[in-house]
């Protein structure tokens, strides 16, 4: 597509032109941060419903960065953990270990349904649980899969950004 095309299409869709939205409420320790937060994603065992909305938070479209949150690939260089989907029993363990290598202070964020509540997965063979049933949960993004801006308000929440 011709460069000019492009950016004049980007412009008519808004998105880059956006004022950043209010900043929400911020959680009373979130100037521990330092105002930015490095992320470790970990999907317990989701349908991968929720796993798309995350990457659209990350995307060049919402651009979670702007707000100074940033995934990495290690716990040791996380703040926060992004749970999603239910945790299954071969889930468990790795989720508790993933949240114990992550250095304090830190956070555990369970987003959708399945991580805050198991959603419709609850009863079924292989779930353990909900994110809160294996590890100690500080924010919680319902939703069937929650929308970006929803999860990126959490995150702000955390980062008070």
């Amino acid at each position: 597509m011709n460069p000019a095309r492009l950016a004049r299409r980007i412009l008519r869709l808004g998105r880059l032109a956006d004022p950043a939205p209010d900043r929400p409420d911020a959680a009373p320790d979130a100037a521990v941060f330092g105002g930015s937060v490095q992320v470790r994603h970990v999907d317990a065992g989701s349908c991968n419903g929720c796993e798309i909305e995350v990457g659209a938070c990350f995307g060049p479209v919402y651009d979670a960065e702007r707000y100074g949150a940033r995934l990495v690939a290690s716990p040791r260089h996380a703040d926060i953990v992004l749970v999603t989907g239910v945790v299954t029993h071969n889930m468990a363990e790795p989720l508790r270990r993933t949240v114990a290598a992550t250095p304090q202070p830190r956070r555990v964020i369970a987003v959708g349904d399945c991580a805050v509540d198991c959603g419709s997965f609850r009863g079924g063979t292989g779930v353990r649980g909900a994110a809160e049933d294996v590890v100690d949960v500080d924010v919680r993004v319902p939703g069937c899969p929650p929308e970006p801006d929803v999860i990126i308000a959490a995150l702000r929440s955390v980062t008070g950004r």
